[in-house]
This record gives structure tokens, sequence and C-alpha cells, in this order.
């Protein structure tokens, strides 16, 4: 026990009598087991206990049993309350003034030593009762200002009608993967050549990327029409790539064994190399870019879970609609050219802009990578749901990259990066080629459905580069994870996606200003 040291010692150095001694212990005993561990009410009560033994005199001797059957009733009425929960304290002991109050060296809570130490939940709830209030008195300010601005032009038009070419042109795109199969199944068969099959996927692979391109450029569809149609070709596009990478790597290895030559733990096939449509259909319904003859499989389809998925995927993409029409809008279409207005007036623009267009994205992530591949993955039972990572604690723009995205981070990783370090070029020259194939795919899903070829995506990816190494300097350089993280919020939502909001919707509102 941790009782205090001062009134027993100075009990025991009086030179009091046997049974005195023998109180004192039976007091500290039903200290004991009223309370486990030292506090201040233990301290009061040793404090308490040395000013009565002080004070005794020979007749309490003869009262000796009766203080035992006392204490002994109080001990089993304590731990009664104990099991019921309720704090026994002796209010005749307890907090006397002679205890010392301050006893160990300790920290302010919000101290630099032990502010990450502490739980901030209520500083959390705090800032979130803050944020729905700001926002809802926002909500009512733009409703009396702007009045209900929700319009479905932008979205579905009446040329959305006329958009069945971009249809039709999507549910063909089922062609590629199906003579991608028939090019393996003859290369399986060795029935052409390696570089026969080579030169076959090369031109399933441009044909697949360049005919929707062609379709969009040739109708002038609605906007969204044409961004999904670009993003289903982008993921077909990447599908069949590394679905021809992989099974010239297993064919590869299979001689390999053929020849009984020794190859690494690593190197050794899980399944064995065979050509099924089977295989193919699962991988291209999939979420995974990533090709293999398995995957990990749950044992069963969660049918509730899903319904409650696809309620949450409806409500956000409505709040999603709603911020974009509600608020973007207004404030793109009162805004001038970033590039050539006034530079103040464009920052301003730019950071007011900057709220809801995080608010979006962050829905758009939600709603994307969270539910909807969470729902496709649930429907076909497809076990590794690794679709992104903690980014939002990202200290460099190397790491935001890594996390945020898994299926194409893997798909970089497996058919760009490592392939070009295995043919010699070097860590930095494969990261460029890897930044290389994202910026043009991430211009043709934007510029080619606003029929604007300004280059604006493309530099705006390439200029990640610069930024990577300039955060992984600053990181390596404060060692402090608040410095590379606060930089990353700062770039994600300042100078980042709002400055290309604005940059597309101009050049976007002056194209359709010359057509007209």
């Amino acid at each position: 026990m941790a009782i205090s040291d001062a009134p027993e010692s100075v009990g025991t150095a009086t030179g009091q009598s046997d049974s005195d001694l023998r109180l004192l212990s039976l007091r500290r005993r039903s200290s004991a087991t009223s309370q486990g561990g030292f506090d201040a009410e233990d301290a009061a009560r040793g404090s308490g206990s040395e000013e009565s033994l002080n004070n005794k005199n020979v007749e309490e001797n003869k009262d000796c049993k009766a203080n035992h059957a006392a204490s002994d009733d109080n001990i089993v009425d304590n731990d009664a309350r104990k099991e019921h929960g309720e704090q026994v304290i002796d209010v005749k002991y307890a907090y006397r003034p002679s205890v010392p109050a301050h006893r160990r060296i300790k920290e302010s809570p919000l101290s630099s030593d032990n502010i990450f130490r502490q739980s901030h939940a209520g500083l959390f709830n705090l800032c979130i009762v803050v944020l729905v209030a700001v926002n809802s008195r926002l909500i009512i300010e733009n409703l009396m200002k702007y009045g209900w601005l929700i319009k479905y032009g932008f979205w579905f038009s009446s040329k959305s009608l006329r958009d069945w070419p971009l249809f039709m042109c999507c549910l063909s795109l089922n062609i590629f993967p199906l003579a991608a199969f028939i090019v393996e199944r003859l290369a399986q068969q060795k029935c052409i050549s390696e570089r026969v099959v080579v030169l076959l996927h090369l031109v399933i692979s441009t044909a697949e990327l360049s005919y929707p391109v062609l379709v969009i450029l040739r109708c002038d569809s609605a906007f969204v029409s044409g961004v999904t149609l670009m993003l289903f070709t982008c993921i077909v596009w990447l599908k069949l790539v590394s679905y021809a990478h992989t099974n010239y790597d297993m064919r590869a290895l299979a001689v390999s064994n053929e020849k009984g030559e020794t190859l690494p733990n690593t190197l050794i096939m899980e399944h064995p190399y065979t050509v099924t449509i089977g295989s193919l259909a699962y991988f291209m319904v999939a979420p995974t870019l990533c090709y293999q003859t398995s995957y990990p499989r749950t044992p069963s389809v969660r049918k509730g879970w899903v319904f409650r998925q696809l309620v949450k995927l409806i409500i956000f993409t409505g709040v999603m609609g709603f911020i974009i029409e509600q608020y973007m809008n207004p404030i793109v279409q009162n805004s001038h050219h970033p590039l050539k207005g006034n530079l103040l007036y464009a920052i301003e623009r730019i950071l007011k802009l900057s709220v809801p267009n995080v608010y979006v994205w962050l829905c758009m992530f939600y709603c994307f990578f969270h539910l909807w591949l969470n729902i496709l993955a649930e429907l076909l039972r497809f076990g590794d749901r690794e679709f992104y990572k903690d980014w939002w604690n990202a200290r460099t723009v190397e790491e935001y990259w890594r996390m945020w995205n898994m299926p194409v981070h893997k798909w970089m990783v497996r058919h760009i990066y490592f392939p070009c370090i295995r043919n010699g070029i070097p860590k930095g020259g494969a990261s460029l080629i890897a930044f290389l194939v994202s910026a043009v795919f991430h211009e043709l899903c934007i510029a080619v459905p606003c029929h604007v070829f300004k280059l604006w995506a493309f530099i705006g990816i390439m200029f990640q580069v610069p930024l990577v190494w300039i955060t992984n300097y600053l990181q390596n350089k404060y060692r402090n994870s608040m410095v590379g993280n606060m930089i990353f919020w700062f770039i994600f939502c300042i100078l980042g996606q709002p400055m290309s909001v604005l940059l597309y919707y101009h050049d976007l509102m002056n194209r359709n200003g010359e057509i007209d």
C-alpha cells in the first residue's frame, strides 16, 4: 500500500502502546479495504489516525473489541457498497488540510510534451458542432441570396437523349477483352510467337482507347456522359494491359520451369498458368486493376449491408450534386479567368471555392472508393478491400499518391515502376514515367469530355514531381509529421483543385460561347 509515510512514522516514533499499535493496524486495514492504491482520502485517513491516536487514553483499550467489531462491520458495508459501484468516502478524514495536495511532477494537458498523449474526443465533438453550425448558416444564407439553383442542364440536358452513341460505345468496349482473350489462348497453344502476341495486344489496347475518344469528340454530349465513358475506357485499358503483361510473365515462368531453372520462392506461381474466359470475366468486373488467375474470396454476400451502403451512396451523391450546383456554380460564374484578371480577385475566388471543392472531393472519394468499390466487392465476394489507406495523414505528396488510390498505385508499381527498374532505369526516372502516364490519363478524362485541350490537368499532375521533392526535403529536414501534413493539405485544398476547376470552367464557357 502506498499510504502516506508521515502519519505512520510519527505515530510509531512517539512510543505508543501495543493496543495503540493494534488500533493503528486496524485502521490501516480498514483504509486498505475501502480503496486500493493511494489517493487523497487514504492520506487523510492516515492523518486523522495520527491525530486520534495522540489523544487516546487508557480507557480506549477496554473498547478495543468493540472497535474491532465496528470496523469489521464497516468493512463489510464498504465492500457491499463497492460491489454496487458506489464510491466509499469517509467525510471525517477526507481532504484534511495537513495532507499534501501536490506530490508529483505533472504537465498541463495541452503542453507540447503531453498534448498527443491526451484524448481529444471532446474537442473533436466541438469541431463537429461548429462545422455543422457554420455550414447550416452558409446554407441558409445561400438559399436566401440565390434561391434554389439546382438545374439539370449541365449534368443531364436535352442532349442526354442524344447520347446514345456514347452508351453504345460503352457496351461495345466488351469486344476488346474478348479479343485479348483470343490472343492469349492462341499464345497458350503456341500458335503465334511472343512478338505477334505483343503486337496484337498493342493494337487492341490502342484501339480500345482511341475509339471512345473519337466518339466523344464527334458527339456534342453532356459533360457527365463523356466523363463516365472516359473513366470506363481508362479502367478497361488498364485491365487489358495488366491481363497481357501478367500472362506474358506467367508464360515466361512456365518456360523457365520446363527448362528446370531454379527460381526464387517469390517467383513460384501459386496457381498454374491457365487462360480461361471465367477468370477474365471475373477480373473485368472485379474492383481491381491487377490481373491474377485467383483472388481471395469471402464466404457469402451480406445483403443487408449492401442495401445500407446503397442508401449511403444515394445520399452522398445527392449531397455532392447539391454542393456543386448551389455553391460552386455561383462562385465560378461570378469569377474571371484566374490567369487573365486581377490577381487579388483571383486569389479571393480560389479561397472561396476551396471549401466547397474539398467537400465535393471528399464526398466523391467516399462514394467511389469506399461505398461503390465495397458494394462491388461484396457482390462479387472479393476479399482484398484495401482500396485506400489513411492518405489524410500523408506527410508528403509522395505518401499521398501512394495511399489515396490503391488500385491504381498497385497497377503502377506492378506494370510501370518495377519493370522500369528491372530494365536499368533509375528510381527517379521510373517515378517520372509513372507520373507521366498518370498525367496523360488525367488529361484524357477531363479534356476530352470538355472538348478543351489546354493541358491543365497534365501540367497539374506533372507539377506533383517537384512538389514530391520539396515535401520530401522539408520532411527530412524538420522531421515533423505535422509540418508535412499541413503543407500537403494546403497544396491539396488551395493550389490544386480550385485552380483547375476555374481554369477548365472558363475555357469550357469560352468554347461554348464561340460555338453559340
